[in-house]
């Protein structure tokens, strides 16, 4: 086969990429290889990635759609770059969470629950029809009580009563029912019960009535009255009513006494009646998705239809992917909104790794995320097979194992923010190591294990845990020392410490879900300092703080203080654009009039939190301030949008809060999750000062650089699933690493370096 005459199109080529904090990016990157793009936090990995390569793709291709078609789809700008050639069509796996679609589910988000119902709608008897039959997406497939969610609701009356008391007592617990209240009067006048008898000694009947008697009317002083029991009431008025519930107290009493039970028509399968009834094997549809996926494979092995063959092979294919992606502990019924973000990430690349296509770039967002050690070699063999099929891979990434892999390497930074944003290194991964960049310098970086352990002040007894696959775990967590909970993806550690100890009023939970906020909402808002700053702003110039705010008076009347208008062209792609008014800066002209520290409201929200604290003279900022720049996140702008972060950053900004909040127990889940080998020791020397001012600290964690500088370990396994949910290992890390666990022996080899 002849060679291609040069080789200028096998690179993708950036030129002057300027997105973000990127400073005239120029890089070429080759195509069908692995490249991994390194650097610390806020180098500008992700501008450079995600930001300018996949974005532009996705832009591109949404342009070769018709008008009609490109109104109904996000409208693109055109990323900050001069030149970027020969792109491919770029597919994006990133930690996203999937939703909280209560109707997807690990077999509907890959192509498991697809090819199954195939295989019953033609192997099955009876057969309930085609494959829709043996969908709980469709009509025809779902049951009819729960409409194909599983579930309904239900209230937990031990919540709700307090059977030891009379209702003239108050048994009733529920706002606006105290005894003689108009709900009361009207509930106990409609349902006739004793009012001087104790719930528990109730004829059931009467019970019945008061809780669960249908709509009616009764008369009350004269008046027509409409009642109805009190669940029938609570239910129709706040849970079925897809009502928002304005008042917050109301909100809260009502999650507190809502259960969510399996419905009693399907028992939680959410199909019909004949699609229960068909059977395979002596096993129905929704046996298979409730086996975990280990399992089901060794259940289609029994599965003896010589015409099901071909289909019985592609369905066992996409189930290997997932073990092979240390995805074997789920079960094809469980719903993707309960995914961690590391685990949906794996679950989107069970479709793309049976995908026929080839030639397609694939970008990564750190694909070991809430990986084990064990797992990660895994991966890495899947990434080399998407390569092998003629693919370019880009992963950002930052652990070393990773790295190794790839064939390419471009290396930002030097710094983060305003100190990143240039390429440090690009070449192989040899000449990274020769190098002396951050990255080079800490690839063979290793944490020593821990020789002289703190000892433990006292413990938290967690007995008899039995949620999910736990086995009736007995633990003790010491208190005072730095305790990391270890274990393969799916051995228990998040259900062993979040279904117990986290759930006590003094500890707080440091994880990193997406934090609740606008599109207006930003670091200065969510912890805080904005109030202090706008306080300063308004002392300084004689006016209210009010001005000072995006959302109130200074807000800018052309975007509303938001910063850019969103434009719907009916026919054509809507546009969203920086406003006209205020330029994206989401004030006022006049509110721009007003300096503090010689800077704008504009211009401190364009500072970093490192600038912020050097520059700004506002003491009742300084100490938030200073804990952001600790916790590594020094790079980020106080007035960067909430939903621009990834998880670890707003893992890290929670942690910000909290550290002034003095919880005494903090629980971290994977608090290494984006960050840089040299960051990582960072965050260690944070958790040490954390316990030495007196404080238990809980880690969650993979990073074995973490496992080795913990006092005390906890490892979970043998497996995932089924085969885990015991305790392997208790005690110091270097008994650990001495112990043959899976955890131990890769402690081991990390530790020898």
């Amino acid at each position: 086969m002849s060679q291609h005459p040069a080789d200028s199109h096998e690179k993708i080529r950036v030129r002057q990429a300027r997105e973000n904090n990127l400073r005239g990016v120029d890089v070429d990157i080759p195509k069908r290889r692995i490249t991994a793009f390194t650097g610390v936090s806020g180098s500008g990995k992700s501008s450079l990635v995600f930001g300018t390569i996949a974005a532009e793709s996705q832009r591109l291709i949404n342009e070769t759609y018709t008008t009609f078609i490109q109104s109904f789809m996000p409208s693109m700008p055109r990323p900050d770059v001069e030149v970027l050639e020969n792109l491919s069509a770029a597919i994006v796996v990133d930690q996203e969470r999937m939703g909280a679609n209560s109707r997807s589910t690990v077999g509907t988000a890959t192509d498991a629950y697809s090819l199954l119902r195939v295989l019953y709608s033609r192997y099955s008897t009876p057969s309930a029809g085609g494959a829709g039959a043996y969908s709980f997406n469709l009509g025809e497939g779902a049951c009819p009580v729960c409409e194909g969610f599983g579930t309904e609701a239900s209230i937990d009356l031990d919540e709700l009563l307090d059977w030891d008391k009379t209702l003239n007592e108050g048994a009733i617990t529920a706002p606006n029912f105290a005894p003689g209240a108009w709900l009361w009067q009207t509930l106990t006048a409609g349902t006739e019960p004793d009012l001087d008898l104790k719930l528990r000694d109730m004829p059931k009947p009467m019970l019945d009535r008061l809780l669960y008697e249908e709509a009616g009317k009764v008369k009350l002083n004269g008046a027509n009255m409409s009642y109805s029991g009190l669940i029938t009431r609570i239910k129709s008025n706040y849970i079925h009513s897809g009502r928002e519930i304005k008042q917050a107290h109301i909100r809260e009493w009502i999650e507190r006494i809502s259960t969510t039970a399996p419905c009693s028509a399907c028992d939680g399968s959410r199909l019909g009646e004949k699609a229960r009834a068909s059977k395979i094997n002596d096993r129905g549809i929704a046996d298979m998705t409730a086996l975990q996926v280990t399992e089901l494979l060794d259940e289609l092995e029994k599965v003896q239809h010589e015409d099901a063959a071909p289909l019985i092979a592609n369905l066992k294919a996409v189930l290997k992917s997932m073990v092979d992606l240390g995805l074997g502990y789920l079960s094809l019924d469980r719903p993707a909104g309960t995914l961690s973000g590391g685990e949906a990430q794996r679950v989107k690349m069970i479709r793309h790794l049976g995908s026929a296509l080839s030639d397609v770039t694939y970008v990564f967002d750190e694909p070991t995320v809430g990986l084990h050690p064990h797992d990660i070699q895994r991966m890495n063999g899947l990434l080399a097979n998407l390569r092998d099929k003629g693919n370019t891979v880009l992963v950002v990434e930052h652990k070393p194992e990773v790295i190794k892999i790839a064939d390419h390497v471009v290396d930002l930074g030097p710094g983060a923010g305003t100190h990143g944003g240039t390429v440090c290194y690009s070449g192989d991964v040899a000449g990274l190591l020769a190098g002396d960049t951050l990255t080079g310098k800490h690839f063979n970086t290793r944490a020593t294990l821990k020789q002289n352990p703190r000892k433990a002040q006292g413990a938290m007894e967690i007995r008899g845990a039995s949620l999910h696959n736990l086995k009736n775990v007995s633990v003790d967590i010491p208190t005072g020392v730095m305790c990391a909970i270890t274990g393969v993806a799916g051995s228990g550690k998040s259900t062993l410490v979040h279904s117990t100890i986290a759930k006590r009023e003094d500890v707080a939970v440091v994880d990193q879900s997406a934090i609740r906020g606008s599109r207006r909402s930003n670091p200065a808002t969510y912890t805080g300092i904005m109030d202090p700053i706008r306080a300063a702003f308004a002392k300084a110039n004689g006016v209210k703080p009010a001005l000072f705010s995006a959302n109130s008076a200074g807000a800018c009347p052309g975007c509303n203080g938001v910063g850019f208008t969103y434009t719907d062209l009916a026919s054509m792609a809507g546009v969203a654009l920086p406003c006209e008014q205020c330029g994206g800066k989401r004030y006022t002209a006049e509110v721009l009039e007003y300096t503090f520290d010689g800077l704008n409201i504009a211009e401190v929200l364009d500072l970093s939190m490192e600038e912020a604290l050097a520059q700004l003279n506002v003491p009742k900022a300084k100490p938030v301030l200073a804990r952001l720049n600790q916790v590594g996140l020094g790079y980020l702008k106080l007035g960067q949008r909430l939903n621009t972060l990834s998880g670890g950053e707003r893992q890290r900004i929670k942690l910000a809060i909290n550290l002034g909040q003095g919880a005494g127990t903090y629980i971290l889940d994977e608090p290494t999750t984006g960050l840089h080998m040299a960051d990582v020791q960072n965050m260690l020397r944070l958790l040490d000062e954390m316990v030495d001012e007196g404080n238990t600290v809980i880690v969650i964690e993979h990073h074995l650089a973490v496992v080795a500088h913990s006092d005390w370990v906890i490892d979970l396994g043998p497996g995932a699933g089924h085969e885990g949910g015991s305790i392997v290992f208790e005690g110091t890390p270097k008994d650990l690493a001495a112990s043959g666990t899976l955890t131990g022996v890769h402690l081991a080899e990390y530790s020898k370096g």
